[in-house]
Formats: C-alpha cells, sequence, structure tokens
C-alpha cells in the first residue's frame, strides 16, 4: 500500500492500538503509539498523535490522560468490563448444551473482546473440564432455526432422536418428522428446551433442543397462539421439570425451614410460604406432576412432604413404592 494510503489509516491503528494494549495499568506512551505505528508502516509524528488522540476524544472513544512520569493514554470504558466477560466466560464453561470444542471456539471470542493484559486475567478462568458435554455439533444451527422460525410466525419440522447405551442415535417413531409450531425456548437444569404447540393433541410439548436434528422452517402459520397467551411464562419455566410435558397445578410442600433457600431458588420470590409452630413451613407452588418433581422432592429425603392435593401425594407414595420393590427384588 502507498505510503499516502497507510497514513489514511492512522486513526484506526491508533485506536486498535489503545484497545488492544491500553488499560488502567498500562497506558500507553506516545512514544508507544508510535512504535506501534512503525510496525503498521505508518510513520508518525508526537504532534500528529496529539491530535489525533483529540479526535478520537471527539468521535466518542472514551480515552483517559495519564500526566506526568510514566504517564499516557488508555481506553477507560470498553463495551465489556473485564468482569463482564468473565461471566460470559463462565455461562459458556458451564453450559452442557455446547460442545467443548465450540466452547473453547466462544470463548477465544469472548477474550478477544478484552485488551491484551486484560485477556491474560481471563486465561486463568478458560479450562473446560471433562464433564459431559453435548454431542449435537449442530444445535447452534438448530437455535437460529427455531428463532427464525419465531420471528417469522412459521411451524418447523424436525427429527427426534434420544441416545441409547450403546451411544447411538434412536430416531422416535422409526424416524418420522415431528411438525410443531414453536413458541418459545427456555433454559432448564442446563438444557435448552423448546416449547411448541402439537396440533395434532392440542397441547404443548416440550422437547430437548439438543435432541432435535434437521429443523426446517416450513413457511406455515403457527398454531396454538391462545393457548401460549394462556401460559404465565414465569411459572412455566420455574414449574417445568426437565422435558415433561404436563398442565401446571398447585401442590403444597411441607418443608423443614433449612429449605426455604432451595425452594425460592427453584419456584422464585412470589412463592406463597407460611409458617407452622413445629419449625416447618408450607409452601403453595405450581409445578407440572412428573417422575422428575418426585425425584427432586425426593432428593431432601424426611425434610420435605407433598400434603396436597391427595392424589399427588398418593402418586409420589406409589413412585417411592415401586422404587423400593425395585431394590427389593
Amino acid at each position: 500500500m502507498a505510503k499516502r494510503g497507510k497514513q489514511k489509516l492512522k486513526l484506526l491503528r491508533i485506536r486498535d492500538a489503545l484497545l488492544e494494549y491500553s488499560d488502567e495499568t498500562h497506558p500507553m506512551t506516545v512514544a508507544d503509539i508510535i512504535g506501534y505505528l512503525e510496525t503498521c508502516g505508518i510513520e508518525a509524528e508526537r504532534k500528529s498523535i496529539y491530535e489525533d488522540i483529540e479526535e478520537l476524544k471527539y468521535y466518542g472513544m472514551d480515552i483517559i490522560t495519564v500526566k506526568g512520569k510514566g504517564g499516557g493514554y488508555y481506553v477507560g470504558s470498553r463495551d465489556f468490563e473485564t468482569a463482564e466477560l468473565k461471566l460470559l466466560v463462565d455461562a459458556v464453561q458451564s453450559s452442557k448444551f455446547i460442545t467443548t470444542a465450540k466452547s473453547r471456539q466462544l470463548i477465544d471470542s469472548i477474550s478477544s473482546l478484552a485488551g491484551v493484559h486484560d485477556r491474560a486475567k481471563l486465561k486463568r478462568q478458560i479450562y473446560i473440564s471433562d464433564r459431559i458435554k453435548s454431542m449435537n455439533k449442530s444445535i447452534y444451527y438448530t437455535v437460529d432455526s427455531i428463532h427464525t422460525a419465531i420471528n417469522e410466525n412459521s411451524k418447523i419440522r424436525f427429527g427426534y432422536y434420544h441416545l441409547n447405551s450403546k451411544k447411538e442415535k434412536i430416531r422416535h417413531h422409526d424416524g418420522k418428522i415431528y411438525e410443531a409450531s414453536p413458541w418459545l425456548l427456555t433454559w432448564n437444569d442446563e438444557y435448552y428446551y423448546l416449547a411448541a404447540y402439537d396440533s395434532k393433541s392440542g397441547i404443548m410439548k416440550h422437547y430437548r433442543v439438543d435432541k432435535m436434528e434437521r429443523v426446517t422452517v416450513t413457511g406455515e402459520r403457527r398454531d396454538g397462539e391462545e393457548v401460549f397467551k394462556k401460559m404465565d411464562l414465569d411459572l412455566y419455566s420455574t414449574g417445568m421439570f426437565g422435558m415433561f410435558t404436563g398442565e401446571l397445578e398447585n401442590v403444597t410442600l411441607e418443608c423443614d425451614e433449612s429449605l426455604a433457600g432451595a425452594v425460592l431458588d427453584r419456584f422464585g420470590m412470589d412463592t406463597f410460604t407460611s409458617q407452622r409452630e413445629n419449625g416447618k413451613f408450607i409452601a403453595s407452588v405450581k409445578v407440572a406432576v412428573s417422575p422428575l418433581f418426585f425425584g427432586w422432592v425426593a432428593g431432601f429425603g424426611t425434610k420435605m412432604k407433598i400434603t396436597a392435593p391427595e392424589r399427588v401425594a398418593n402418586e409420589m407414595k406409589n413412585n417411592l413404592s415401586d422404587i423400593l420393590k425395585l431394590y427389593e427384588s
């Protein structure tokens, strides 16, 4: 590139240098900036750097001037603070639905948003253990297709499968293609779930997104709008346990006081609670009753009991009885 052409890039190169190499503890001096420009094949005088810094400030870049010995310039505020980037890195690392390879790619992309010095701080967090991670590499395209369908008010078609003990894909209903109207993507128990209306059964169903494949947007108008409008989205997201679909119903739990945090974490701060004289409290919650819900209750042992409705309490009793029989045999 001709010398004149490179000079036109000078302002952009100074911006790049400040974003990449400067922070509060590492201000760039004019000499540092001139040195960086030289590596880009751009000659610059000190006076022009001062002028360029003022231009960048006028443009809206938050450049802080440090006066005195060892002074210089650094970028004050960025699109993302280091603490925010750490949160994003942690979220990617803890997400089971993101494959290990994709996690590394995303973390590299997130880290590139920080300056070189703060990037080193993020490196301490960039470790992906051998914990369970999704094997479905196409999930990013699946999520994108679902969002497209929701935005375009369109139905989708897709295949659905589970894995057997040999880690083989077993496609549901002999590979039958499902058709449904997508309405909501939710995050539950570290997995993405799709709430979609099934026209044939006339109910909202739950699908785990990483088990969906070959998702296509049909262009046919969605069904189930009235059903979706009646849903309380906050209650729906807290009351669902895994992929089990069902109507949310009121369930009363008698809990030990030590479980207050667990109940409120699961069902939210608006959960109705009342104290009992025996050191326990009553919680009224809305849940889709399922084996996973019973498992959640059983996990607290004798510290939690379903007291109403009686039908649900009996279902819990039968569930525990079946498990006990399994071990007795």
